[in-house]
């Protein structure tokens, strides 16, 4: 995993590396991608860049693609109020423009990912 995939954060431990690690071990993940910052998507208070891309066995999880934003925290008191807007921007453009197949959410661990696409 650390050869090709480079998360954000220096930490050996970092949100970002925990989280490829746990993706990288997964049975029910075909392919994942850590997305560049060049990938923007464009809201009112600024460009925001995901984190990752995620395809699923058709037949392990309801969604098979998900975008995913990773945060060390869930709780929304300790997300910045412009970083907080661009994630519910992002949420509004993904369920607008996607199928049910093809989800978009903030999450803290792959735990809580699988909560959401098996839901």
């Amino acid at each position: 995993m650390q050869d090709y995939v480079f998360p954000d954060g220096g930490a050996e431990r970092s949100v970002e590396r925990r989280f490829a690690e746990e993706l990288d071990a997964a049975d029910e993940v075909v392919v994942y991608a850590k997305l560049p910052r060049s990938f923007q998507i464009p809201t009112p208070v600024g460009g925001y860049a995901p984190d990752w891309a995620i395809a699923f066995k058709r037949d392990a999880v309801k969604h098979v693609f998900f975008i995913a934003e990773t945060k060390g925290s869930m709780e929304s008191i300790q997300l910045r109020g412009v970083e907080q807007a661009k994630i519910a921007c992002a949420r509004k453009l993904f369920d607008e423009m996607s199928d049910a197949d093809v989800r978009y959410d903030a999450v803290d661990s792959y735990e809580k990912l699988l909560e959401l696409v098996r839901s």
